[in-house]
């Protein structure tokens, strides 16, 4: 009997060592993870899908799911060697004969081997965290920023390929509340989280695993997990063009902007910004209708440039 339970132990360890399932991990090199990145411009149709599943704390009652959609243009607006941004534009077609609204939506900066990341630090405040060369290696990071082109949270992680699937997954993150969440003041304050983003066979798919965390009884609590699916399909039955339009007026503005935040936070090492719940941060209102007036003519391209720089300054020397 001995013998027979030996030979089985040993069997199941072979076949352990060498399931497909159980391989090392299949690591791209920078060129194979360009070209994943770059896959995620486009023009889209999306669906946000956002499910909070297991509550930590008695009492407390799961938010109903919320699932909601719309159409996306996603530019490249930064392509060099080690550093690619792709900037998110929502189209709302109004129909009746209105032209369709566009909204500056989310930017995500993809950095090969940073040295460091722009990370969530708790309410108000982001830093530069600084990245070992051993974690930097073959790696990109990820940063999130919001409307305004203000800080929103940062990961790291490494693109690869096997099991079939093209997919890139961040370390555990801090990140602020999302506008679904900090419009309705619940318990908790911010998120722990970790990004995915994966290719399809039709599209990509941006995946996020949350722990919703906040203060009770003097203590940090876990108030519930969150799931959140957002698919990006391919679609051209909207009109695209008005984003290009918007961004034609508008790039030289929101480029300046980027600019302001980056000499910020280099500066600083980091951001000091109070948050504000419908816009995400106190300066997301403002620097939104600038643009508009630049594309409405109520302001010229440079006061507005001037204006913008003037109140990121003023916000984030509180």
């Amino acid at each position: 009997m001995m013998i027979r339970t030996n030979l089985i132990a040993v069997a199941l360890a072979f076949a352990f060592a060498t399931s497909p399932a159980l391989a090392a991990p299949v690591y791209g090199d920078k060129a194979q993870d360009r070209a994943a990145i770059l896959k995620m411009a486009g023009t889209f149709k999306v669906t946000f899908d956002m499910r909070e599943t297991v509550p930590f704390v008695a009492g407390y009652e799961a938010y109903k799911s919320k699932l909601s959609g719309g159409h996306e243009v996603v530019r490249v607006v930064v392509d060099t060697p080690d550093l690619i941004a792709l900037q998110h534009l929502l189209v709302v077609d109004m129909k009746d004969g209105k032209k369709p609204m566009v909204i500056k939506h989310w930017r995500q900066d993809w950095a090969w081997q940073p040295k460091s990341v722009l990370t969530y630090a708790g309410p108000g405040r982001w830093t530069l965290t600084p990245v070992a060369a051993t974690d930097a290696k073959g790696a990109w990071s990820q940063t999130v920023y919001q409307t305004d082109d203000s800080p929103r949270y940062g990961g790291i992680g490494r693109w690869r390929y096997d099991d079939g699937v093209t997919r890139w997954t961040s370390d555990e993150t801090l990140r602020p509340l999302a506008r679904r969440d900090a419009t309705r003041h619940p318990p908790y304050d911010h998120y722990l989280g970790v990004n995915r983003h994966a290719l399809t066979p039709n599209g990509w798919v941006h995946e996020q695993d949350n722990a919703k965390i906040g203060p009770k009884d003097g203590k940090p609590a876990t108030y519930v997990h969150e799931t959140v699916i957002n698919n990006y399909v391919p679609a051209t039955d909207f009109p695209a063009q008005a984003a290009e339009d918007y961004w034609v007026k508008t790039a030289d503005y929101w480029a300046a902007v980027r600019a302001d935040w980056d000499r910020v936070i280099k500066a600083k090492k980091g951001v000091t910004l109070a948050e504000e719940p419908e816009f995400g941060s106190t300066t997301g209102h403002e620097l939104m209708l600038t643009a508009e007036d630049i594309i409405s003519g109520e302001a010229k391209e440079d006061a507005a440039i001037a204006e913008a720089k003037a109140l990121i300054e003023k916000e984030t020397s509180k």
